[in-house]
């Protein structure tokens, strides 16, 4: 095909594609989930993947209107906190001592596979292998990066919706 007629085959699937986009505001609205269902979707494969169990349903409904970022918060205090833990953990000062706090606080948010890394990682403290405990680190440390990595997701999709409620309004 020439260029020429390229171009304008181009140009006349653009145009078809924008007059299928010109539909009403509740058509479109229509098109795409809620902010809830997304989020709610999101949630799910997260539960789905084994990231969270039960317990972060209960952090859910400890937020409120009197505290709407509650588990922002709490989430973003459990990330900060490991964050520096793994830090001292590479450097093999404490480990049990540590392995057993983000053991502790990976399950009360509900964070089920950080929660089970950290348990390996445990018991190859508690079994003196440095290769195992390496192994058991490095997993714990992905588990934990996967998890702040999809909570961070979930905020910003929560953040985006709240930016286009705004911008509706």
């Amino acid at each position: 095909m020439p260029a020429f007629s390229l171009f304008h085959y181009i140009q006349f699937q653009l145009q078809q594609s924008y007059s299928v986009n010109l539909l009403s505001k509740r058509s479109v609205k229509m098109a795409f989930p809620s902010k809830e269902a997304q989020i709610k979707t999101f949630l799910k494969s997260m539960f789905d993947e084994g990231l969270l169990d039960c317990q972060f349903t209960q952090i859910q409904a400890l937020q409120d209107a009197n505290n709407p970022d509650f588990v922002n918060e709490v989430v973003t205090l459990f990330c900060t906190d490991t964050e520096r833990i793994i830090t001292e953990m590479n450097k093999f000062i404490k480990l049990n001592s540590y392995a057993v706090r983000l053991t502790g606080s990976s399950s009360s948010i509900g964070a089920a596979r950080m929660k089970a890394a950290c348990v390996d990682l445990r018991r190859a403290s508690d079994d003196e292998s440095k290769e195992r405990c390496l192994q058991a680190l490095d997993a714990m440390t992905r588990e934990y990066c996967l998890f702040r990595n999809k909570f961070h997701t979930l905020m910003q999709l929560d953040k985006g919706f709240i930016g286009m409620d705004a911008n509706q309004q």
